[in-house]
């Protein structure tokens, strides 16, 4: 059954009465205590989803339907080519495995409200923990595997968890790269130290365990079963963490109830998924994809979920993701842009392609950042399947924008557009002065309040910042840092950040903690870190950096130990390979480093000379200096014949 008769009938009724439509999307739940109310303001005047209702999303997830027929139905197909496993968990055997995880967990202390951090690649075993926190009522944060030490140790102090949860390593195309010594250097750094750490052993990266502290994984599954712990529909389900522009992350909060409604609407709305049909996002479950749709969404709605460890090009080829849409019978795909890209980059023809039977994919979903329409053009020429581009955050847990569908009466997608707004979402597109501006006219992506079921309530113990950081700029509306246009038939285009959090291959990046990084080189007297663009990974950080008096450093030996630096503090995500020094950054009479008109040198786009710049030269000379160092799609060098 359609959500509504329409894609105009729905949004309109979601923005006309939020309530009402959303106490009718939670009824398709399992509630153990059915909600009183569906929206109220909390005592900071801040938007909470149903109130006084109980329920449990692990039970959403597994219980309830190994109750209702689908015990033997696939629920979990692993894939890993990295190390050439594949399994099938069908949703019987997965609950069974979650349940004395949760009893393990139980046994060690672990109960509701406790904080789990969750440390691995994408494994069987990583969604059973989280599964079995949820089922607790315990609060888990996965951190993206590999994560480099200090910032594993920022997350553990602010989330203080009980317990971390890791594997002892993970694989990188040939690569091993060993978690446990990570987790051992984070928390020799960090402030909080957990009771536990379980160690889930890998046969290629045995590791080492501490007497007392450190547990094996499976251990833990010897426990006996625990059932589903009932929580109020506003208990934490999970944090997820994400950049902040002071390099601080932020704590995204995800909440059981308002979660469960949404995922199960955007999984029949938005993905057009049926129950027993198999989804595969692309992703990482360090990510708000990979939390939202290869554990949550497909789960709540009583699919079949793919989970792939490996990357699509070199595991073994370009056609590994061909290879699983066969293999799988995968009806709708997620993946980020980059991906695609990646695939392009290595087989531009799309010759391994056509080496599988694709007749089971129906739509390609993508997101993470802005689809170029060259990319876009390929995919669909390459699939025959709509391709739809579309427009979430970390923050909202769920689409903003999209093509929904699951409803009649949709706009077509448009390549370069992420759509229209989704049920339950009043995007607007604002001046300055937090005005609507006309169609064609670029401005701030603002959502009108309240925000739907899904998105977060607020920050992690820190109302304060998730009022300035959102609310506080334009009252009435949360402030999405992207900015975009709306064309006159009413598709909506996301044109990028507006702050100083970059996109790097789907990686939410501050540019100010790199800054950081490379200020605190001896060498380096100041700088400033670019998001340029780039076709493979949407954006890859610069760095532009004056040098203190007197040091002789080589250009090349400072940019080699900067790139070493931001590896070893962020992690070889980041992508940070280029450093050019100049004599002085350009700035304005304030003070204020011209940060925008830096990038655009380097992305070849017009841009006007600031009035306010204090030395117009120093642009001339940073142009030339990043023409002779190739920084930047216009001094790319052309790719040989």
């Amino acid at each position: 059954m359609k959500p509504a008769c329409s894609y105009a009938a729905t949004h309109a009724a979601s923005l006309a009465d939020p309530a009402a439509f959303w106490l009718s999307q939670a009824a398709h739940l399992h509630w153990h205590t059915p909600p009183a109310e569906a929206l109220a303001q909390d005592a900071n005047g801040f938007y909470r989803w149903f109130g006084g209702g109980q329920l449990n999303t692990c039970y959403l997830c597994l219980d309830h339907h190994v109750q209702h027929g689908r015990a033997t139905q696939p629920a979990l197909i692993y894939d890993s080519p990295v190390t050439h496993t594949q399994r099938t968990y069908p949703y019987a055997e997965l609950l069974d495995l979650t349940a004395r995880f949760a009893g393990g967990l139980r046994e060690i202390g672990v109960g509701l409200g406790d904080r789990v951090i969750i440390y691995m690649p994408n494994v069987p075993e990583a969604l059973i923990a989280m599964l079995a926190c949820a089922r607790l009522g315990a609060v888990h944060s996965v951190v993206f595997g590999g994560f480099a030490p200090h910032e594993l140790a920022v997350r553990i102090d602010d989330a203080q968890p009980r317990a971390i949860v890791c594997a002892s390593g993970g694989l990188e195309f040939d690569r091993i790269i060993l978690y446990k010594p990570l987790v051992d250097e984070a928390l020799a750094k960090a402030r909080h130290q957990p009771a536990h750490v379980v160690v889930f052993q890998r046969d290629f990266a045995p590791a080492d365990l501490q007497p007392g502290r450190d547990l094996d994984y499976q251990t833990l599954l010897r426990a006996a079963p625990v059932p589903a712990v009932p929580v109020p529909a506003t208990h934490p389900l999970y944090i997820l963490y994400t950049s902040g522009t002071t390099g601080r992350p932020k704590g995204v909060v995800r909440e059981h109830g308002g979660h469960a409604v949404a995922l199960r609407f955007s999984m029949e709305a938005i993905y057009d998924v049926a129950p027993g049909e198999v989804m595969f996002a692309g992703s990482d479950i360090g990510w708000a994809v990979g939390s939202s749709y290869i554990v949550y969404g497909p789960l709540l709605r009583g699919c079949t979920t793919v989970l792939f460890e490996g990357k699509p090009v070199r595991t073994p080829d370009a056609g590994t993701f061909w290879r699983l849409i066969e293999q799988h019978q995968i009806r709708v795909m997620f993946t980020a842009p980059t991906a695609i890209r990646a695939i392009k980059k290595e087989d531009p023809e799309g010759l391994l392609a056509r080496k599988y039977d694709l007749s089971s994919l129906r739509h390609l979903f993508l997101a993470g950042e802005r689809c170029d329409p060259a990319t876009y053009d390929w995919a669909q020429q390459l699939l025959g399947v709509p391709i739809i581009d579309h427009w979430w955050q970390t923050e909202s847990g769920w689409p903003m924008l999209a093509t929904p569908m699951g409803l009649e009466g949709r706009p077509a997608p448009r390549a370069g557009s992420a759509g229209h707004p989704v049920p339950g979402y009043d995007v607007q597109i604002l001046d300055e002065a937090g005005q609507p501006v006309p169609a064609g006219t670029t401005g701030l992506v603002a959502v009108r309040l309240p925000l739907p079921p899904g998105c977060l309530p607020t920050l992690w113990h820190d109302d304060a910042r998730f009022r300035e950081a959102y609310l506080a700029p334009y009252p009435g509306y949360y402030l999405s840092g992207d900015g975009g246009y709306r064309d006159p038939e009413g598709y909506t285009y996301i044109m990028g950040r507006v702050d100083d959090v970059i996109n790097v291959a789907g990686h939410r990046l501050s540019t100010g903690e790199i800054e950081e990084i490379l200020a605190g080189h001896p060498a380096v007297a100041e700088c400033a870190v670019l998001g340029i663009a780039d076709d493979l990974r949407g954006q890859l950080p610069v760095g532009v950096v004056v040098l203190k008096d007197g040091q002789t450093i080589g250009e090349e030996a400072l940019e080699q130990e900067l790139v070493a630096a931001v590896r070893a503090r962020i992690g070889a995500l980041a992508c940070f390979r280029q450093a050019l020094v100049v004599k002085r950054l350009p700035k304005t009479r304030s003070g204020k480093i011209l940060r925008k008109t830096l990038r655009q040198i380097a992305d070849g786009e017009q841009f006007t000379l600031p009035s306010t710049i204090d030395d117009p030269v120093i642009l001339d000379e940073i142009r030339a200096g990043m023409q002779r160092r190739s920084i930047g799609s216009a001094f790319q060098p052309p790719e040989p014949i």
